[in-house]
């Protein structure tokens, strides 16, 4: 499929400081095409976290478009962006955002609770989540009873459970050793390979690589775009 799931024209975004109005973001221009899985980097300050805030819609542009699926996502209401999030996007983040009284299964069941699926439902599809990301047997534990590569796990599944066609993952390994850190984005690599979009936040090179097109910001502004560069077995 060639359908651009991202469109972003001429995107800037600000913020107020005690020192000024501080340009966060100049003239970003980028577009994603539905099944890519591309790496945004750049050193911290670059505005990478910024940019992946106004893709999810957690933040708003101060100029400039974002077309989510073809449709503006300024001329949204805010139901309307409560559902494009909900079903529309997956969110992985550093720091896993489990809930810590509640069960692997109900973790990942949660965001199932706002499209009003019966429970009995929601429990099946969260169990069968946990299956993909080899937790099945875990489904009745808390999260301080399993690792952080675990954890993470966890949020993956709840990530997928609604079924997005795309994935946002902000320093999905951040907290994670090397080894563990290469399970994840192997898990990252498999649902690629199912079709799913995948846009994630790295300042790490090794993770990087394990995209097939990397975005690099620096100082507010894409500064080079191109495909990974993988080396060929001798």
């Amino acid at each position: 499929m060639s359908d651009t799931v991202i469109r972003i024209e001429g995107l800037n975004k600000s913020y107020q400081t005690s020192a000024g109005l501080f340009p966060a973001l100049k003239e970003v221009n980028l577009s994603i095409i539905t099944g890519e899985f591309v790496a945004i980097m750049g050193p911290s300050g670059s505005g990478k976290s910024t940019f992946m805030n106004i893709l999810g819609c957690l933040d708003k542009p101060s100029a400039g478009h974002y077309f989510l699926d073809g449709r503006s996502v300024a001329e949204l209401g805010k139901d309307e962006l409560a559902l494009l999030r909900n079903r529309t996007i997956g969110f992985v983040f550093q720091g896993y955002n489990l809930l810590q009284r509640m069960s692997l299964l109900d973790n990942v069941a949660l965001p199932l609770i706002y499209c009003g699926l019966q429970h009995g439902e929601r429990q099946q599809r969260a169990q069968e989540m946990l299956a993909k990301v080899g937790l099945a047997d875990k489904a009745a534990s808390l999260p301080n009873q399993i690792s952080g590569g675990q954890q993470q796990r966890v949020a993956i599944a709840r990530a997928l459970v609604n079924h997005p066609h795309l994935i946002l993952a902000d320093e999905p390994t951040g907290n994670l050793d090397s080894h563990t850190s290469e399970e994840i984005m192997t898990l990252f690599e498999e649902m690629n390979s199912e079709g799913i979009t995948i846009v994630l936040v790295t300042h790490e090179d090794d993770i990087a690589r394990h995209a097939k097109r990397q975005v690099r910001f620096f100082d507010g502004r894409i500064v080079s775009d191109q495909a990974t560069q993988h080396q060929e077995a001798a």
